[in-house]
């Protein structure tokens, strides 16, 4: 795996792929391979950059807290270090909040922007799920069992239990064999998404943006399409009626499709 220096920190990231150069910003507690379901199908038309973001995966841990208007500055210093001036920018979750900001505070960098699960600024419900997974991080033994018994269960549909148990195991036993994740990593990640808030920056996004969202999603629930919608110029939305906060694993077939489709209408 490829590493870089940015201000001081290394920076661990994959690139798969061939074409125009499409950036893959994780969620929170993951590394770069959560999307290992996305870049089949994005890696035939793009050169896909997955980076883990600072407090993740094989990249440093500096103390937090962090926020994502740091982790944008950081992102869009990791493209300048890797030769990148321009990129398709993608992000799900913490990534797509991290990704407004990118394309806010870095317009040259960002030739179109992908936000899924995304909100423009945290509300008192998203803050008070977050305040819950801080408690089980201090109370459980890893991350990773904070990711599968209380991120997990709000993050994926009833049905995906119920009808799938194999796939639950195999996403289980996914997190537990990726990189672990400090528990003070994650605490400081937490501390970014419950203090981000880019409502005053959004119409400073001159990218062509895609927004999508799961129609069954509690998290970052379609509460927040009209904010992002009216406050970025050039916008899209997709609502995926079957899917939560975490569609691009539950369903990546529909969540590619749609995505790619957005993705290769943006190319040069």
């Amino acid at each position: 795996m490829p590493h870089v220096e940015v201000d001081g920190l290394t920076i661990n990231y994959d690139v798969q792929g061939e074409g125009e150069p499409l950036l893959l910003i994780p969620y929170t507690s993951a590394d770069h391979a959560c999307y290992a379901f996305q870049l089949p199908a994005y890696t035939e038309h793009f050169s896909c950059i997955a980076l883990d973001l600072p407090g993740s995966g094989e990249s440093d841990k500096p103390a937090g807290p962090y926020s994502t208007e740091g982790y944008a500055d950081q992102v869009a210093a990791f493209l300048g270090a890797i030769g990148i001036e321009r990129a398709h920018v993608a992000g799900v979750s913490l990534g797509a909040a991290v990704a407004t900001h990118l394309a806010a505070r870095s317009p040259h960098r960002v030739r179109s922007l992908s936000l899924h699960s995304c909100w423009d600024a945290s509300d008192a419900y998203l803050k008070t799920v977050l305040e819950l997974w801080r408690t089980l991080a201090s109370s459980l033994p890893t991350v990773a069992d904070v990711v599968i018994q209380g991120i997990f269960p709000l993050c994926f549909t009833p049905e995906m239990y119920v009808s799938r148990p194999g796939f639950v195991d195999t996403l289980v036993d996914f997190v537990r064999g990726r990189p672990a994740q400090p528990v003070d990593a994650f605490l400081a990640q937490t501390d970014a998404v419950i203090a981000h808030d880019a409502s005053r920056v959004l119409g400073e996004i001159s990218a062509p943006t895609l927004i999508t969202f799961g129609a069954r999603d509690v998290v970052c629930s379609t509460r927040f399409a009209e904010p992002l919608k009216s406050g970025i110029r050039e916008t899209e939305l997709v609502v995926f009626d079957q899917l939560s906060h975490a569609g691009l694993h539950e369903d990546a077939e529909s969540f590619n499709g749609a995505t790619l489709d957005f993705l290769l209408r943006q190319r040069s």
